[in-house]
């Protein structure tokens, strides 16, 4: 057989691996896109953070035991009726207490919901303020039925009730927001009949309700602050745990009242 001349040029390689891709152009990053998006974030955290800044720096004042301590002795040996009650609503504020806003058949007159088996004391934010008058010797609970009783059709039919109830018609927000109205003891700012957040406008034992951000009614009483801060409008409230002594949430108020008691004749409207 033949021989194959030698060839002075390389043979074919096989290249084993995977096929070269041309290269794709790089894009410039679009920094102004990244702003654009960090901007619609930090709006959209103040929107929704701002109510919760009240809140914060509730926690970093001081409002401990020691100095509601010292308030309530300054206010309830007060003449002013509003300054007791601001007293007494920070006396709550020192009562442990579970969250509960269940229907219970309670005593008449002066029932109140049962007491945990370790004995705290159960409760929402009605049954706060329902506490509060109470222990100046005024009975929300007999005052919202009685009327309740005579003027049934002035009050809100807002949970298919067919008649008075005396074991919660006095632990419902906008029960006891109809009573007020109509015991003439809501407060406005001006003639026009508007509810303004203007420090001037609070007084200590006020009873003030605001709308929460999921939409439901909150109430609350007024209070001076602690220590330096107590030229300041804070609230006792309970939204879930318990009693609270905090900075006025910054939620719209849909209500204030200024309530001292039978003595202030119920009108017929």
């Amino acid at each position: 057989m033949a021989k194959r001349p030698k060839s002075h040029h390389l043979g074919t390689i096989e290249y084993i691996g995977p096929r070269p891709q041309a290269k794709k152009p790089q894009r410039k990053p679009n920094f102004l896109g990244g702003w654009v998006v960090l901007l619609i974030a930090a709006a959209a955290a103040w929107h929704f953070g701002k109510p919760l800044i009240p809140l914060v720096r509730a926690q970093q004042a001081v409002a401990s035991v020691e100095s509601a301590d010292v308030l309530i002795n300054q206010l309830a040996g007060s003449v002013n009726f509003g300054e007791r009650l601001a007293a007494a609503a920070l006396q709550r504020s020192k009562v442990p207490s579970v969250y509960d806003k269940s229907y219970y058949k309670i005593a008449y007159p002066n029932g109140d919901v049962p007491t945990t088996p370790d004995n705290r004391s159960r409760g929402m934010a009605e049954d706060l303020i329902v506490r509060s008058y109470r222990f100046l010797g005024i009975d929300l609970q007999v005052l919202v039925h009685e009327d309740i009783s005579k003027n049934f059709s002035s009050y809100p039919r807002l949970w298919d009730s067919r008649e008075p109830d005396s074991n919660i018609d006095h632990r419902r927000v906008q029960n006891l927001q109809r009573f007020f109205q109509r015991a003439n003891a809501e407060v406005f700012a001006g003639p026009d009949k508007t509810v303004t957040r203007n420090a001037t406008d609070f007084k200590p034992g006020d009873v003030v309700v605001w709308m929460l951000a999921s939409g439901d009614l909150h109430t609350g009483i007024v209070v001076p602050g602690p220590g330096e801060r107590h030229d300041e409008n804070w609230v006792v409230h309970d939204l879930g745990s318990g009693p609270k002594w905090e900075v006025f949430p910054d939620y719209q108020i849909q209500g204030h009242y200024r309530y001292t008691g039978p003595a202030l004749e119920v009108a017929g409207r």
